[in-house]
């Protein structure tokens, strides 16, 4: 697996490791990448305000009835992360991407720091499907690739449970055919 640093338009990576596989190999184009399903922004926002609403309530609506309206003033803390935590949720969510080539998956994201990585067919060893109860709940599912390093496993969040199993199947196949060459 190989990660390289998007350079914000999600068309060209450098790869940081030397001798990266297929490291001349162009990017996919742009229409080329998926994105991740818009259920994955509300269940994300969902689990924000489920863990920022009652801080906010027992910092700020404690102390407001017990020792005045001013002491209510640190549930604005609370408040403000989940003000801004709601845009850097889009924010995030619009960053995620993903696209197969002929030879590995590629996985992009990140607003801040970008990351693509890049996860060769051949390297797989297992391919998961997920889905808690919050997400099925919004209709997703979670794709998780072990790979022979530990450290360098993959996750894409939020696809369709339909398309989790299709790249599960798809992924498989390819990793079966791939790993057998060696």
């Amino acid at each position: 697996m190989t990660t390289a640093t998007d350079d914000g338009h999600g068309e060209r990576g450098t790869p940081d490791a030397p001798g990266a596989r297929d490291a001349a190999a162009p990017l996919p184009a742009t229409d080329e990448w998926r994105g991740l399903e818009p259920a994955l922004l509300p269940l994300r926002r969902v689990v924000l305000l489920s863990t920022l609403l009652p801080i906010a309530a027992l910092a700020g609506g404690l102390p407001g009835l017990l020792a005045g309206p001013v002491w209510a003033l640190p549930a604005l803390v609370p408040l403000g992360f989940a003000a801004w935590g709601w845009g850097a949720l889009a924010r995030n969510w619009r960053s995620w991407r993903y696209a197969e080539r002929a030879d590995d998956l590629l996985i992009a994201h990140g607003v801040l720091w970008r990351e693509i990585t890049v996860v060769p067919y051949g390297r797989m060893q297992l391919v998961e499907v997920t889905s808690g109860p919050l997400e099925r709940r919004y209709g997703l599912a979670t794709l998780q690739l072990h790979t022979a390093a530990a450290t360098t496993d993959a996750t894409i969040p939020g696809l369709t449970p339909e398309e989790a199993e299709r790249l599960r199947d798809r992924l498989t196949e390819l990793g079966e055919a791939r790993s057998a060459g060696l």
